[in-house]
């Protein structure tokens, strides 16, 4: 078999989950419910969100906060970075780190 198979968890819990991690990319699925947010860190690479289910609210360095639906946003290396979930509907989004954090320069 040449390729290769990855599973995600289907849930509406608070999910963070490494899907693939290889010299490539970094690929995370996550699930937020309404109130929940991720740790305020920086990227650490150039991120995409592909949000599948709900509405992100984003807030990026000193920028004002966004609002994002079903869409792909990307986010440039080095943003201070809030990701939180205020909106009843959960939150589901994939992370893609390309190239993966381990290989950036």
């Amino acid at each position: 078999m040449i390729e290769k198979k990855y599973d995600y968890t289907i849930t509406d819990e608070k999910t963070i989950e490494r899907i693939i991690d290889d010299e490539n990319i970094n690929l995370n699925h996550m699930v937020l419910p309404k109130d929940t947010a991720l740790p305020i860190h920086n990227s650490n690479s150039n991120v995409y969100f592909v949000i599948v289910r709900g509405t992100m609210t984003l807030t990026l360095g000193e920028q004002d906060t966004h609002k994002y639906g079903k869409c792909f946003v990307n986010v440039p290396f080095g943003l201070r970075m809030t990701v939180e979930n205020k909106d009843d509907e959960i939150l589901e989004f994939f992370v893609v780190k390309s190239p993966n954090p381990v290989n950036y320069k």
